[in-house]
Parts: structure tokens; sequence; C-alpha cells
């Protein structure tokens, strides 16, 4: 009699994922999490060399087959060639990771140039879409198919210095939860809401050491930021056979939100 593993449905053996903005911090959690529970891997970045170098590493310290590729996902060229180099590698997608995404800070919310809310919609909602479409034939094909997103706490939560930013992770909730019905016993979509994971791209948004500072301590259930792999867990779940009953969420990994009290203890 074999033994039962309780960790077999957590395995992706089979599956190929491509994973949005996968070269740096919590993308490249995620595709060493994949790799490693088996998934082909195909790492889609802006900086393309950036993604061949991260792929080789995670290839050598998983021993998958772990592959990087420029992608612009505000292009449709660079996505449409980023699915088809996919599919002739690995022979598919059945696992859409979107993953990219990028905002910076304001001082004043008013007098921020409207282009730039366009521009944050077209980078963190519409590339979503974009790249779910040009997926979508694949995903069809597919054994257990799932789309699981990076989104953010601050698309649920006041977040008026970053209104560009989380104006657009907020439609991109919706819009995601919209194509959860849309694609209905067919293909798994999920969203993960982010909270504080400190990383290099925190400084490169214009926040100051003092409020990195009180986002490495925040006042929140675990008492502690999070890590990329902690985020890295949580899409594990979502896109192997485990989470298979669930889609059409949105899931908090975001240490448990506030300890914050009106009433004092």
């Amino acid at each position: 009699m074999s033994q039962f593993d309780p960790f077999a449905d957590f395995r992706m053996d089979g599956q190929v994922a491509i994973i949005t903005g996968g070269a740096q911090n919590i993308g490249e959690a995620i595709a060493k999490t994949f790799a490693g529970a088996g998934a082909k891997v195909m790492i889609a970045d802006l900086q393309g060399d950036k993604a061949e170098a991260t792929a080789k590493a995670l290839s050598e310290a998983t021993g998958r087959d772990v592959r990087g590729i420029g992608c612009d996902v505000t292009n449709e060229a660079d996505i449409q060639r980023c699915v088809a180099e996919t599919v002739k590698a690995f022979g598919g997608v059945s696992t859409l990771v979107n993953n990219v995404g990028w905002g910076r800070a304001y001082a004043d919310p008013l007098d921020i140039d409207p282009q730039e809310m366009l521009k944050s919609y077209e980078l963190n909602t519409i590339s979503g879409m974009r790249m779910t479409a040009a997926c979508r034939p694949h995903l069809l094909a597919a054994k257990n198919p799932s789309i699981t997103n990076s989104g953010s706490m601050v698309g649920v939560l006041p977040a008026f210095d970053f209104l560009p930013y989380s104006a657009a992770k907020a439609a991109m909730n919706h819009m995601m939860l919209g194509l959860a019905h849309y694609f209905a016993k067919k293909v798994r979509i999920n969203t993960i809401l982010i909270g504080t994971v400190l990383t290099p791209g925190y400084a490169d948004a214009g926040l100051d050491a003092a409020t990195q500072e009180r986002l490495a301590n925040p006042n929140n259930l675990t008492g502690r930021a999070g890590s990329p792999q902690d985020v890295a867990n949580a899409f594990l779940w979502l896109a192997s056979n485990a989470g298979s009953w669930v889609s059409g969420q949105t899931l908090q990994v975001a240490g448990g939100g506030t300890r914050v009290r009106l009433i004092p203890d």
C-alpha cells in the first residue's frame, strides 16, 4: 500500500506557467516555487537579460526547465511573442501569473497628470486582460488551468499617495472577478491582495527611508512585514490542484491586517 502524501496536490508536474515581472522580488519567488513544485516556467520581464539570468539560476537551483524572455506587457507584439515562445518551448500554457505592476508615490494626488493615470491602468490593469486573451486558447486546452494575479492591499484601502497605482489595482480586482465569472467551469481566476513586502522597489517608488522603516515594522496581527516567499506560497496553493475548488476570490496575504483600535485595550 502506498503511503498517503498530503502534499501531492501542491505538486505542479505537467504544468506550464508564464510569470510576468518574474525576474526579481515576488515574481522571482513565485517562479522558483512553481519550478520547485515541478512546473515548467517562462519568466517574462521587461528586463530580458535579467529574465534569462534569473531563469538560468532557477533552473540550476530546482533542476527544472525555467526560461526567460524580454516582454513589455503593454506591447501587444511582445505579449504574442511571449506566449508563442512558451508554447513552442513547453507545448502549451496552463498557468498564467499576472504579477507585473508598478507605481510611485505622489505628494498631492490632484497634481497628477491624467496621462500618468492612463499609463498606470495600461500597466497594472489592461496588461492582465491582454495576457489573458493571448493565453486563452492554451488555457482552455489545459488541465486545471488557472490565472492568479498580484493585487495589492492599496487596491481595497484608501491610498491617496499612490492614487494611479491603487486605482488601477482596484480596477484589476473587479476586472478579474468579471473574467472569473466569464470563464466559469473552464479557467479558475483569483487575485492575491499583497501587503507590505519590502523590496528594492519601495525606494524606486519614491518612499523615503523613514517611511520604509515604518513599513518594515507594521502594526499588523503578525507583527512583521512579508517576504516574497510568503506571497509565493499563496500563489502555489491557488495555482496547483490544492486550490482547484477556489475561483473568483481575492485573498489577502498581508500579515493579518491592522491591530489599530479606536477603543483602548
